[in-house]
């Protein structure tokens, strides 16, 4: 069986496969289809003759160093990277100075993209301004952080913004077949299994440069790449875990009852095992923010934020950095005070009402804002709880047959415990009992 480190040699082609495969023109762009339309701004710099400024923010492995070697390669122009992480003032400022001559001695226009440019301080980014401001070149700044708070804002409000969204699944897929096809990529040399394929989808959480690192690692041991050519090449102890088959709900299982349990550390064990067999990131911050209500509810309130907050920090920059963001909230969810009278209640809730006890809505608390309401009698006797001390007013607020149903039976668990302190005396009241 031959492999692709002979092939590589015979074709001279030293580039990794993510470099090789890089579009050439925004419509060989796979993703991102919000910036990529006609008429959007992307495609305008690209039409136009004219320099601009832009920042690209996004998470890892979703164009953006694609794009701006795009936008340089369809417009002819000279394209000149610089990392954040090592450059300093003198070398951004000989880039514009290298640019600004080539500008006047062949009119040619300049590409300078800055990778990283969160990375760079107030020194180095007030260095990118007359550049700017004067369209010496056009500026693309790639950043994973919010620009907003990792910006100057005289860069940030003399540039246009444009927000890359995590690949999906069927995203990276076509970056699979195209790198695994094109003449450029691996030529049709290599078979690659459908479950292979799919496993490497998981493993690259969205990432499409992951994604052909992890394909081409594969083809250099074997040409035909099997689920057990991509455990040997990426290295993942768990990667024969399949999200359709019991390995998958056995261990989201596990890890929901080991939060329930409190066990933070068997929890964190069970969210490595997904993490490294490259299950969907989102998949598992959706069930830690349902676990968030379900199991921990009104006795840490800031459980369900948290969940959220990580949610949403794992939609923004993807793995592997999200994982962080994962474990936050896993431990902070495991060793919280549980309750799940939340979930108790709204299911209580639901059965009556399909069980037919629905019952009238009272006519004072109905709508009276439309003609003939008040003929009714809607709105009539409502008692506006504002005016009143304590911003609580006895009155009906259930339908009449729904009076003494009892749905939210709060725990005496950490922050519950005060809230059905306070519910309690709520009910008693409100229900017609002894006031306070």
């Amino acid at each position: 069986m031959e492999s692709l480190f002979d092939s590589a040699a015979r074709d001279n082609t030293p580039e990794p496969l993510a470099v090789r495969m890089r579009p050439r023109t925004l419509d060989e762009v796979i993703g991102q289809r919000h910036l990529l339309g006609s008429g959007t701004p992307l495609r305008r710099l690209v039409e136009s003759e004219a320099p601009m400024s832009l920042f690209l923010w996004g998470p890892p492995g979703t164009g953006k160093t694609t794009l701006a070697y795009v936008v340089s390669n369809v417009t002819k122009r000279r394209f000149v990277e610089v990392s954040a992480v090592s450059a300093g003032v003198k070398d951004v400022r000989t880039a514009i100075e290298n640019a600004r001559r080539e500008l006047g001695m062949s009119g040619r226009q300049t590409v300078l993209f800055v990778d990283e440019v969160h990375r760079f301080n107030k020194a180095q980014q007030d260095a990118l301004l007359p550049a700017v401001e004067n369209r010496w070149v056009t500026f693309i700044g790639a950043t994973t952080e919010n620009p907003f708070f990792s910006v100057i804002s005289p860069l940030l409000s003399r540039s246009l913004l444009l927000t890359l969204e995590s690949l999906t699944d069927d995203d990276v897929g076509a970056v699979l077949d195209r790198a695994a096809a094109d003449e450029r990529g691996l030529n049709g040399t290599v078979t690659l299994r459908p479950e292979a394929r799919e496993q490497l989808v998981r493993l690259a959480g969205g990432d499409a440069r992951r994604s052909l690192t992890y394909l081409e690692a594969a083809a250099l041991l074997a040409d035909d790449v099997t689920v057990e050519v991509v455990e040997k090449a990426v290295d993942k102890a768990a990667v024969r875990y399949d999200r359709q088959g019991d390995q998958h709900y056995d261990v989201i299982s596990a890890f929901i009852k080991s939060m329930r349990g409190s066990d933070a550390d068997a929890a964190l064990h069970y969210l490595a095992r997904m993490v490294e067999a490259g299950e969907d990131p989102r998949f598992i911050a959706r069930r830690i923010v349902i676990f968030a209500s379900e199991d921990v509810g009104m006795a840490d309130p800031t459980a369900l934020q948290v969940a959220v907050a990580a949610a949403q920090a794992v939609d923004f920059i993807g793995l592997p950095e999200g994982r962080i963001n994962l474990a936050q909230a896993v431990i902070h969810c495991a060793l919280a005070p549980k309750s799940n009278a939340v979930v108790k209640a709204i299911g209580a809730a639901q059965a009556d009402v399909r069980a037919g006890h629905i019952g009238q809505v009272p006519a004072h608390l109905r709508d009276a804002h439309y003609p003939g309401a008040k003929k009714l009698g809607h709105g009539e006797a409502y008692r506006y709880p504002h005016d009143f001390d304590h911003g609580v007013v006895r009155q009906d607020y259930a339908p009449e047959e729904l009076r003494d149903r009892r749905y939210y039976e709060p725990t005496t668990h950490g922050a519950e415990a005060p809230v059905a302190e306070r519910w309690a005396r709520l009910r008693t009241f409100l229900r017609g009992g002894k006031e306070g």
